[in-house]
């Protein structure tokens, strides 16, 4: 079989943090909807993960791994 993974993907672990973000939100916001952390924490959690998601969209061009020869994923 042909590995039909293209060969300009990357797989170094700052390409995961976007998932990694809005994994961490939704999971905020259920655990705020359970009950299980107070609207206080909930209140000031989310918007620290919205900044953490969009710094990391504003610095992705800085990503050194992208810029030499692509590298196959583990």
């Amino acid at each position: 079989m042909e590995n039909t993974t293209p060969a300009s993907t990357c797989c170094c672990p700052c390409h995961k943090m976007n998932g990694i973000l809005v994994t961490l939100l939704g999971l905020a916001f259920l655990l705020g909807n359970l009950e299980v952390i107070s609207a206080k924490v909930l209140g000031i959690s989310w918007p620290v993960l919205v900044i953490l998601l969009g710094l990391k969209n504003i610095c992705s061009d800085m990503c050194k791994c992208c810029k030499s020869e692509p590298k196959a994923c583990c």
